[in-house]
């Protein structure tokens, strides 16, 4: 076609800041070095086409001279003078889809509760477990979809999905089927996590439920994937003490690998559970928490190139169990890819990704690059989505967050309210 008829869905034009996070298409950054450098444009002009896709980034100059965008018309032409643009923020740890009320937790926690406390007096899991097993799938679809919406707002464009407030196959899979229809209409980019082996079920065994996981859950799933009625993309599970052991988890990721599935589960967070080895020998994709990992553990993972997913949430949440926060800069030291997410669940109620950025910068130490790297193209890389996501880049989705501000960095310096002027999901506007 001549430049005259070109049509484009998007344009900010001569924006004050544009971070690509990534220019070389790499799928992770693993060093300090490389987490420093946002190649950042100044002066800088995006445009996404048709089909959703980047189809320029570079400066305003360059823009103006391409023969592409002589005459060419465009859905959305917007000025960004004044405004600085990063890419869409991918959460890579969430629990979405749950029913039943547990703020009265939160003030048994400032009374001094532990979690353990919490659990033995019928809250925690259980009480989330019982309520979901009882909700009806459209209750859930609701909830879902208004958390949903709560993270766009916030500049989350893709998001991880777990199950795991069911435990049994009935449950997990009425989660399940609400998360793949829900991904199927809500403008959020959805990858979905089943994780049956959240916790042990009222009234069976580790052993028990390990083996019914595999035995049945794990062939179901693939059964009703193959009849279009749901979707799973990593098998998941939380491997801890007095919950399921080294032996389960194995047993289970081993069994999910064979059908599959991508491993991305919960490990070494109130106990060295060797969680970071296993996950590093398994070549998983990602590993959750890791409050507790080990040196070895660290070292491990760096060597298989597994992801670290930190949820700093967590520990501040759980001050009074006393957990540490994970060891993110010995991490960078031994070149894991590290990846900062919300834990969004009722027991850390927080979906703004820019609040749990400001609380990885401060409470782990990482500089505003690092978080921004760990909350884009290595959360997205995390889920296996690196081609796709995580970097303004020609040929990626058009997926963008547009900061009221002339520096990005006001994103996570502004606790609680940060300047989101626009969300982009492939290149419209979504919030």
């Amino acid at each position: 076609r001549s430049a005259v008829n070109m049509h484009f869905r998007l344009r900010i034009r001569d924006a004050d800041q544009i971070v690509r996070v990534a220019c070389h298409n790499e799928r992770n950054k693993r060093t300090q070095e490389e987490m420093n450098d946002l190649c950042i444009l100044e002066h800088g002009t995006i445009i996404v086409g048709d089909d959703g896709k980047i189809a320029f980034v570079g400066t305003e100059a360059e823009a103006s001279t391409d023969p592409r965008f002589a005459g060419a018309t465009f859905d959305r032409d917007l000025n960004g003078h004044g405004l600085s643009i990063v890419p869409g923020l991918v959460d890579a740890h969430t629990h979405p889809i749950w029913a039943g009320d547990r703020v009265n937790e939160f003030a048994m926690k400032l009374a001094g509760a532990t979690y353990m406390d919490i659990h033995k007096a019928g809250g925690g899991i259980g009480f989330t477990v019982e309520h979901t097993r009882r909700a009806s799938p459209e209750e859930l679809k609701t909830l879902l979809e208004a958390r949903l919406s709560r993270m766009l707002r916030a500049g989350t464009t893709l998001a991880e999905t777990k199950s795991g407030y069911g435990l049994d196959l009935e449950t997990e899979v009425k989660l399940l089927k609400v998360l793949h229809e829900v991904s199927k209409t809500h403008p959020i980019g959805m990858v979905t996590t089943y994780l049956g082996a959240h916790s042990v079920p009222k009234g069976t065994t580790a052993d028990a439920h390990t083996r019914d996981i595999v035995e049945r859950h794990l062939p179901e799933l693939k059964r009703l994937e193959a009849q279009g009625e749901l979707h799973v993309d990593n098998v998941d599970l939380f491997l801890e003490r007095g919950i399921f052991e080294l032996g389960h988890a194995r047993e289970i990721l081993v069994a999910a690998q064979q059908r599959g599935y991508a491993l991305n589960f919960h490990g070494d967070e109130m106990h060295d559970m060797h969680g970071a080895q296993l996950a590093a020998e398994l070549k998983a994709l990602a590993i959750s928490h890791l409050e507790s990992a080990s040196p070895e553990g660290i070292e491990a993972m760096g060597q298989a190139g597994t992801h670290a997913v930190l949820l700093p949430t967590c520990p501040y949440v759980l001050k009074k169990s006393n957990l540490p926060y994970p060891n993110a800069r010995a991490m960078i030291a031994a070149h894991v890819p590290i990846v900062v997410a919300s834990d969004y669940n009722p027991n850390a109620h927080c979906l703004a990704m820019p609040v749990v950025m400001n609380l990885a910068c401060i409470q782990m130490g990482l500089t505003m690059p690092e978080v921004l790297v760990a909350s884009t193209l290595n959360a997205a890389a995390s889920l296996g989505r690196a081609d796709r996501y995580g970097s303004l880049e020609v040929g990626k989705e058009g997926d963008l967050v547009v900061v009221g501000a002339s520096r990005w960095e006001h994103l996570v310096y502004e606790l609680g309210d940060p300047p989101v002027a626009g969300v982009y999901k492939a290149g419209r506007c979504v919030a």
